[in-house]
């Protein structure tokens, strides 16, 4: 898989890949990452067709599931750090 290209974007790292007629469109945001795999298709021959398919609506879907996420991630820390409290007091 190669980079083909960027998405500009304030909030997330956007890169577009292509490998074996397929494009994948990896968002990055502080640690947890969301990638779409989308085929090569009579509407989708290149990066400029890649790029339109990430509208505000999209980014709207990405930027809920990035909170979704988040929130498992934490649970996911406290958890371990609670887990932690089993130990006895050493003075």
């Amino acid at each position: 898989m190669r980079i083909v290209g960027y998405i500009e974007n304030p909030t997330f790292k956007i890169t577009i890949m292509h490998m074996n007629l397929r494009y994948a469109v990896k968002f990055e945001n502080e640690g947890i990452e969301q990638t779409y795999k989308i085929r090569e298709s009579e509407n989708i021959k290149n990066v400029e067709d890649v790029k339109a398919l990430v509208d505000k609506d999209i980014l709207d879907q990405i930027t809920i599931l990035f909170s979704k996420m988040e929130l498992t991630r934490l649970k996911m820390i406290n958890k371990n750090i609670n887990d932690f409290e089993d130990f006895e007091e050493i003075i």
